[in-house]
């Protein structure tokens, strides 16, 4: 058994990056899922969780991820996922989950693509680039 390592990128105003890797599953997706409510309990409510380092997921940590998504969404955040592997990317499509989190296969895709995290990012760094290079995720 392998367990999770998470780190926490920003904020950068209500937006943060979190990078997961090892495995999501039942005996680490708690780990997961306090590090999302305590994002949210400090009003950083748009994350985007770094899944490309992940090697197994199972459905505990799918059920932390439609859980966080559904807290961040209470407070008017958001929850995209950055994954670039067909392994994690299959688990997400058998489910159903890609008609429900938007996906992006890098960090920098995922901020580009929410006017807020763009706003965010550049008003912290002058650019998403810049933002995305401060913290090593070019």
């Amino acid at each position: 058994m392998q367990d999770i390592v998470l780190e926490v990128l920003g904020p950068a105003g209500d937006c943060a990056v979190i990078k997961v890797g090892g495995e999501v599953d039942v005996f680490t997706a708690p780990k997961l899922r306090e590090q999302i409510v305590d994002l949210a309990a400090k009003g950083v409510v748009h994350v985007v969780a770094d899944l490309s380092s992940v090697e197994f997921l199972d459905s505990t940590g799918l059920g932390v991820l439609v859980g966080g998504l559904k807290r961040l969404r209470s407070q008017d955040g958001s929850l995209a996922l950055v994954m670039n592997t067909d392994r994690i990317t299959k688990i997400f499509r058998i489910t159903g989950l890609t008609a429900v989190f938007p996906s992006h296969s890098s960090v920098q895709d995922a901020i580009k693509a929410d006017p807020h995290w763009v706003s965010a990012a550049e008003g912290a760094s002058g650019t998403v680039e810049e933002w995305c290079k401060g913290h090593n995720l070019t």
